[in-house]
């Protein structure tokens, strides 16, 4: 019996759960997974449920539940676990993190459709990483062409289906119209622990600083650079042995495994945005 997944948030009240239980039951879903969570700074309430249903009865579930997300103020999203999601992967120079996903991906630890690698270096340039099957653009970002090349962009992610966009060590910043474009759908990871150490050489001014912990984070993009939602971080100890060249071999360590984990999370319906902040139903 397939299995779905179902992600609710909305203002929260009385009878919300049961309400969703309800509905699933009259329907003979079982529920398999059930998280919820109430947030009593903004009086949101978050839930994530999986339920087994038979496919004939899906139609009737999810025409059901409009109404009931009507009546109750809901965002929600109802999908089929089996379909895989359509994500996008964009890459600079830097490709331990593009490396990392490939890997991860064809091993089957991160059920995906890889709609495409976009990268602002040519082919030429990860010739060692195996693309067999994934579609692969150059869209170099030339002085004065930059609004021609988010353009290009912005198409090539529309016309591919793509539901999320990856900045996998994608070293350019994205303009305010299309991160609001794909606000929601688009992680980046962070070779920072956020917040601090913002903008260039940021490994180099944790070493001048004498940091004893380095990190990473993945967040969502949004027009304001590197403040968007966080969803996953991690860090590291270090100490005065630690050259600039040790930090930056630490850090794409801790890289590679925060974005994946982060993605590992969105690929499972388990993140859901509260405002500046996000909501992660960890396993």
């Amino acid at each position: 019996m397939p299995h779905y997944v179902l992600t609710l948030s909305c203002p929260d009240r009385p009878g919300i759960v049961n309400a969703v239980t309800g509905h699933l039951l009259r329907f003979e879903g079982n529920i398999l997974e059930a998280q919820q969570y109430n947030d009593r700074e903004t009086d949101r309430f978050f839930m994530r449920t999986v339920f087994a249903l038979a496919p004939e009865s899906l139609a009737q579930v999810r025409e059901g539940f409009g109404a009931l997300a009507r009546a109750f103020r809901m965002e929600w999203s109802l999908r089929d676990r089996n379909e895989p999601r359509r994500v996008m992967l964009l890459a600079s120079k830097f490709d331990h993190c593009l490396a990392d996903v490939l890997y991860r991906w064809r091993i089957g630890e991160l059920p995906m459709a890889i709609t495409a690698v976009v990268a602002n270096h040519p082919r030429e340039t990860y010739r060692h990483l195996d693309f067999d099957g994934i579609p692969f653009h150059h869209l170099p970002v030339e002085k004065g062409r930059k609004h021609e090349q988010e353009a290009e962009l912005a198409s090539l992610i529309a016309n591919t289906g793509t539901e999320l966009v990856v900045l996998a060590r994608y070293m350019q910043v994205l303009s305010s119209e299309l991160a609001r474009t794909l606000a929601g759908r688009c992680i980046n990871i962070h070779h920072s622990f956020l917040p601090g150490f913002k903008g260039a050489r940021p490994y180099h001014q944790a070493h001048a600083r004498g940091v004893k912990l380095i990190g990473a984070t993945a967040h969502f993009v949004t027009a304001d650079l590197d403040e968007g939602p966080i969803i996953e971080q991690d860090t590291q100890r270090v100490s005065h042995h630690d050259t600039p060249d040790d930090l930056i071999r630490i850090g794409r360590d801790i890289e590679r495994r925060v974005l994946a984990q982060a993605l590992r999370y969105w690929l499972d319906d388990r993140i859901l945005l509260n405002g500046h902040r996000t909501v992660v139903f960890a396993v």
